[in-house]
C-alpha cells in the first residue's frame, strides 16, 4: 500500500475521483475490483478517496480492467507520478496531458466557490461569442473544428450553475477594468455583461464588482483564483479540504495548505467588502453593456 504524503492532496483527489468513476461506469463494485486486483477492499478505498499514493503501473493496471481509454490511461498515469511531489503544478504538455479535465472534475465536485477575476469573465458566466473569441486568443495555433469543441464544452460545463440537485454556491468578485475592456465586438460585449446581470439575480450567484476607484487592492498581487469547498459528510466535516486554483498562461496551480487557503480567503474577503452591494453591481453591469453597445 502506498504512503500518505504531506504535499498537495489535489493530484491524488483527483486521481481517487477519476479510478471510481471508471470503476462504475464499467459496472464493477468496490468489492468485485478489489477481487479482479486481488487487492484489499481497504487499500481500494484508501486509492479511491485520495488518501494514499499509488503507483502509475497500478494504475495502468486498474485501467485496463475497467476498460478506460489509452489517453485516459496515460493521464491517470501521469496523476499517479504527480501525486508524490510536495506541492503541485500542472504543467500543460509535462505528464498529464492538456485536454485531461482536472479543474473541472473538482469545480463538478464543488459546493461552494469564491472567485475572484481581474482579467476575464469566470468560464461558468461566459456567452458563447465571448467564449470562442478568448479561447481563440489563447489557443492561436489550434483549429477551427478543436476551437468549437472547447468552446461546446464550456457552455456544457455551466449547466452546474442551474443544476436541480445542489449547484453550488457562487460568489464572484469581477474587476471593473475587465468590464469595461472590450472583447470583440461592442455588441459581444453587451450581451456577455447583461448575461452577468441576468444569472447574477439567481439564488445561488452573488456577482459584484470591484471599482476602478477602489484602488489597490489584494487581487492586483494574487491574480485570478478560484477557492472551492465541497460538501459536508453526515458527521459535518468537509468531505475534502477547500482548494485554491489559480490558472496561468503555462499551467494551472493548485494549493490546499490551510495556511495558503487563510491567505487567499483573507484576499477575497478584502474584496468582496470593499467591492459594490449586488444590486448596484448589477445596475453598473446593465449600464456598462449600454456603453458597449453605443459603442
Amino acid at each position: 500500500m502506498g504512503e500518505t504524503m504531506p504535499g498537495s492532496t489535489v493530484p491524488r483527489r483527483q486521481l481517487g475521483r477519476h479510478l471510481r468513476e471508471l470503476r462504475t461506469d464499467a459496472r464493477l463494485t468496490l468489492k468485485l475490483a478489489a477481487k479482479k486486483l486481488e487487492w484489499s477492499e481497504a487499500k481500494m478505498w484508501r486509492i479511491e478517496s485520495g488518501l494514499t499514493s499509488t503507483r502509475s503501473h497500478d494504475v495502468q493496471t486498474m485501467c485496463g480492467i475497467y476498460g478506460a481509454p489509452e489517453e485516459t490511461t496515460k493521464a491517470l498515469m501521469g496523476l499517479a507520478r504527480e501525486s508524490k511531489t510536495r506541492g503541485w503544478w500542472h504543467s500543460f504538455g509535462d505528464t498529464i496531458p492538456e485536454g485531461f479535465d482536472v479543474f473541472h472534475s473538482l469545480e463538478g465536485a464543488a459546493s461552494q466557490m469564491s472567485i475572484y477575476r481581474g482579467n476575464l469573465v469566470p468560464g461558468l458566466f461566459q456567452t458563447e461569442e465571448y467564449a470562442r473569441i478568448t479561447i481563440r486568443a489563447a489557443h492561436p495555433d489550434v483549429d477551427q473544428e478543436e476551437t468549437e469543441r472547447r468552446v461546446r464544452l464550456r457552455m456544457a460545463r455551466q449547466s452546474l450553475v442551474t443544476r436541480v440537485t445542489a449547484p453550488p454556491l457562487l460568489r464572484v468578485v469581477l474587476d471593473e477594468a475587465l468590464l469595461r475592456r472590450p472583447v470583440g465586438a461592442g455588441t459581444v460585449m453587451a450581451g456577455q455583461l447583461r448575461h452577468l446581470a441576468e444569472v447574477s439575480t439567481l439564488d445561488n450567484v452573488n456577482i459584484r464588482v470591484i471599482p476602478t476607484d477602489a484602488g489597490a487592492h489584494p487581487g492586483l498581487i494574487s491574480g485570478s483564483f478560484f477557492i472551492l469547498r465541497f460538501p459536508l459528510n453526515g458527521e459535518g466535516k468537509e468531505t475534502e479540504p477547500p482548494t485554491v486554483y489559480a490558472d496561468r498562461y503555462t499551467g494551472d496551480l493548485y494549493l490546499d495548505r490551510p495556511n495558503e487557503i487563510a491567505q487567499y480567503d483573507a484576499a477575497f474577503t478584502d474584496m468582496w467588502n470593499t467591492s459594490l452591494s449586488e444590486e448596484t453591481s448589477r445596475t453598473l453591469l446593465t449600464k456598462l453593456a449600454g456603453t458597449h453597445e453605443r459603442g
